[in-house]
């Protein structure tokens, strides 16, 4: 209940504070397209959080998705095949992140620090240092919807993406071993939880939900930037903390990961809508980010 009376109490507090501007159902519209790229990185970055990972390579993946997308439309490819081969690329991208952890034993940090390299240079490369502009062939659609669509089908993808992955979580032998593995990995691997193979499916899954970001992002965009989402993935990794997740693994949920993403959504669109600048915006994301850890630590102890 936290993360959400956080959530009510910052958007009553905006409320006041503009309500000409903020308050009302096409703002709140809004809000829910800005957060639909980081809600789905979110998604994926619970898992691993559970599992006791980490995954730093979320941002270069989304933007090496959206150029591997620009990339296939420019090519001629259809916009269904576009979207599968995104996707594909960015789940290879993350099971590799899965093997270098479960196999070659590398921290995850390690691991995930030089594929967020690798992974950005890979999509400059392809995109020649520069932005791809590409027929997007309906895609815009996805967080667009038309004129008057208030609730475009990419949002409603991300919400029905989080309810499946609640499901998955609570209720499969597979979200129970996630937890358990990161909870205590050894008691885990003696209960004959399969730990290396659980390690790489996460990170695959991650990879994956990176990808649909991707294609969102690219929805938004309409162009293959490979300098897009610089920071995302210190927003995934917040929006999981604040929602109660754990950084020692074993603790976190989805919805509260989707109601953190929504809460800095909330925060950022608010202060622009009071005039703070965006340097402000940054240090308020800063202090949330410590403030959670602070207290996810003191709730531990």
């Amino acid at each position: 209940m936290g993360p959400l009376a956080a959530l009510l109490a910052v958007y009553a507090l905006f409320c006041a504070l503009a309500p000409a501007t903020f308050l009302g159902a096409l703002n709140l519209a809004t809000m829910l397209r800005q957060t639909a790229v980081v809600a789905v990185t979110s998604l994926g970055m619970t898992f691993v959080i559970l599992l006791g990972g980490i995954d730093l390579s979320v941002g270069s993946g989304v933007a090496l998705t959206g150029v591997v997308v620009a990339r296939a439309l420019q090519s001629g490819a259809g916009a269904l095949s576009a979207v599968a081969i995104g996707v594909l690329v960015a789940a290879l991208a993350g099971a590799l992140n899965g093997a270098l952890t479960a196999h070659a034993k590398i921290t995850p940090f390690i691991v995930t620090l030089g594929s967020m390299s690798v992974l950005r240079g890979v999509a400059k490369g392809l995109a020649g240092e520069q932005k791809i502009d590409a027929e997007p062939r309906g895609l815009e659609t996805l967080m667009t919807g038309g004129a008057n669509a208030l609730m475009p089908s990419g949002v409603w993808l991300a919400l029905a993406l989080a309810l499946l992955g609640a499901v998955v979580l609570h209720y499969t032998v597979f979200g129970r071993h996630v937890v358990a593995i990161g909870s205590n990995v050894q008691t885990a691997r003696l209960c004959g939880v399969p730990v290396e193979r659980v390690i790489l499916a996460v990170y695959a899954l991650a990879g994956a939900l990176t990808g649909v970001a991707g294609v969102l992002e690219f929805s938004t965009l309409t162009v293959g930037d490979p300098t897009d989402s610089l920071g995302l993935e210190l927003e995934a990794i917040a929006a999981v903390v604040i929602g109660g997740g754990s950084l020692a693994g074993g603790q976190g949920s989805i919805a509260g990961a989707m109601l953190g993403a929504l809460l800095m959504t909330v925060i950022k669109t608010g202060c622009t809508h009071v005039g703070l600048p965006n340097w402000v915006q940054e240090i308020l994301t800063g202090v949330i980010i410590v403030v959670a850890v602070g207290i996810d630590r003191f709730r531990r102890r």
